[in-house]
Formats: structure tokens, sequence, C-alpha cells
């Protein structure tokens, strides 16, 4: 498609939904502090460049459980991303596939994961809600083994349902909202470090938590034999008032200790986004916002055309910045300060506000 920045992406994406829609994509839980503070955290964050390095050549591309990514860009699990485009997981995945980064699919959205398995083959990575008991579980598992998902991410973020007042308001109730709800939300709920320790002892493929903020919980993923930590307030739309997911991850980084790999999300709208989290030590980025966007702008060509932007503005940075390689991003290259506009879910796309 022919949209030449994010900012005509997010102005397509906003004239093409319904207001329901609109704020369910944007809204958060309660106040709504936890999405403004995600951009926050970023915002407060810049770049203390190095000069006169060769960086004629950029190198942006890395990997994550084997599966080759062109940017270290993760598309994370939307569970209603089917209201955004009606292809749903399969044009996301359809996006990801041609582009060549991992998507993880959310149980709660459409198309079925075995559906999307056989519509477009290749590596991603499965996301699952317990809403029903152990058996129904491990029965979703072996399926998604069989079907060839290379992962499988537990969200432990969603003990149960938020309070989201913009939905609230209109009666809007997304399908995943439906469709996570058993009638008290209670395997959920009852989900512990038991059920990490049966998917281990069960199941052969590599476990992803995704719900980490903290160095504690971190390093008890990892001496469970979690495969990969994922730091994530699921952006900002399950518990209030937290940290912003950037300011959360050195920590995780640091109690994972090189272990395995890390992952975060949580506000992460541009390629100098990106660049931040792998400079505080993350392995890879989730941009959920941006996906649901993109699909909202023009399904899965518009999404592809996000991620080329993205990956533009990625290898821009790092050579601005005097690096050629993701391995050389680290936390001396950046450093905290105030941010210079108010906060909010779309405030790294400022020309909004003006107009074009």
């Amino acid at each position: 498609m022919d949209f030449r920045t994010l900012h005509e992406i997010a102005k397509q994406a906003k004239a093409n939904l319904n207001k329901a829609h609109w704020d369910y994509l944007i809204g958060g839980a309660d106040t709504e502090s936890s999405v403004k503070r995600n951009r926050y955290g970023l915002d407060s964050w810049v770049f203390r460049p190095r000069v006169l390095n060769d960086v004629s050549e950029v190198n942006a591309s890395t990997e994550l459980l084997g599966a080759p990514l062109r940017i270290p860009v993760l598309l994370p699990p939307i569970g209603s991303v089917q209201v955004f485009e009606e292809g749903g997981g399969e044009s996301v995945a359809s996006a990801a596939r041609e582009f060549g980064v991992l998507q993880f699919l959310s149980s709660v959205c459409l198309p079925d994961f075995d559906v999307v398995a056989e519509r477009v083959p290749g590596p991603r990575i499965f996301q699952l809600y317990l809403v029903k008991d152990q058996g129904w579980m491990d029965d979703i598992i072996a399926r998604a083994v069989e079907c060839g998902y290379i992962g499988f991410c537990l969200t432990v973020d969603t003990q149960t349902y938020s309070r989201r007042e913009r939905d609230i308001l209109k009666g809007f109730v997304p399908p995943s909202g439906s469709r996570i709800e058993d009638p008290d939300h209670s395997s959920q709920a009852r989900m512990n470090w038991d059920t990490v320790a049966h998917i281990k002892g069960s199941f052969d493929i590599p476990l992803i938590i995704k719900g980490v903020a903290v160095a504690e919980d971190a390093k008890r993923c990892v001496e469970s034999g979690v495969d990969v930590v994922y730091v994530s307030n699921h952006g900002g739309r399950q518990l209030d008032h937290t940290r912003a997911c950037i300011d959360a991850l050195p920590e995780v980084v640091e109690a994972v200790d090189g272990r395995v790999p890390v992952i975060v999300d949580g506000g992460f709208m541009r390629g100098a986004d990106v660049v931040k989290g792998l400079c505080l030590g993350a392995d890879a980025v989730g941009m959920g916002r941006l996906e649901c966007l993109a699909m909202a702008a023009g399904g899965a060509p518009a999404l592809l055309r996000a991620l080329e932007i993205v990956e533009h503005e990625i290898k821009t940075s790092m050579a601005l910045m005097g690096i050629n390689d993701l391995k050389d991003l680290n936390p001396s290259l950046m450093e905290r300060t105030q941010p210079l506009t108010p906060s909010h879910v779309l405030a790294a796309l400022p020309l909004l506000e003006e107009g074009y």
C-alpha cells in the first residue's frame, strides 16, 4: 500500500473504525494510567549516540526459538483482531510470513489456530487463555504441537477481565471478552506455578510466559524451565497503575541473566521505541496496537507496509547512533530525562493532532 508514514496508517484506521472499535483499540483499564505510563516510560529514555563508526551496512535481523526474524519485532496475540479486519488472525499470519517476523496467534481470535496453520503455513506461536479444565488445555496444546506451532504462550495477567470504562459506557463487549470469560473466570484465576510445571512436564514445546513484571517472577520462570520470559502489562488494559513495561524490563533482564530470551511490549509504536527496548536487554519487541492500527487501515497489506516503515526507522536510528549490528546495542547508549510532551496512547504519532 502507498502509506508513507505510520501517521497515515493511524489516521486511516481511525477513519475506518466505528467509535466502539476505536475506543477498544486505544483504551485501557480504569483511569488508563497504565496506558499513559507505558508511553511516558518510553518517552523518558533518550539516546546517547556515538559517531565515526562505519554504519554503511546495518544488520537488524535476529532469531527467536530458531525462527529467523527480519527485524526484532513480534506481532503479539490480539484477541479480537478480527474486529479491525475480517481476515483476523489469518491476515496477520499472511503479513508476518511475507515480511519475516513471528506472529503470536491468540486463542480468542478468529479463525481458529488449526485453520490458520493450514491456510498460512509457517512458524508462529500459539497463545492460550484457560477457559476450561486441564484436560481441555492439554488437548489444545497437543493440537497446537501437531499443527506445527513452534512455541506455546501462556498469558498470566488476566486472572479476571478488567474494567474498561470506554467499553462499559457504550455497552461494548469485544469477542475476546466474551470468549475469555467462563461463568466466573475461575479457570484463568486458578492458574498457578503448578500449571507451568504441568505444561513443561507434559509437552515438548517451548513455553513463553507473558505478563511478567518483576524480577522475582522472572527468576522463578527460569527456575521452572520457562523458555522465554515476556514482559508485558497487557498494553495497560488489565491492572491499572502499573509501571511502564520499559521500566520493568531492566530488572527482569537482570534476573534472567541471559539464560533465556526476554520479550517486551507495552506502548512500543516506532522503530526508535524498538531500539530502546533492545538497548535495555530485550531480545525482541511486541507492537500490538500498531498491529491493530495497520489491520484497521488496510488488513495484511497495510500491516506489511507498517513493518517496512518500522524496519526503516530501526535501521535509521541504529545508523545515527553509530551502531551497525543489534548485538552492539546496550544501556550505555541511553539515559533518562523528562518527556517533552504529555504522554498518551498515540503520543508517538504527534502529527495526528496537527491534522496530517
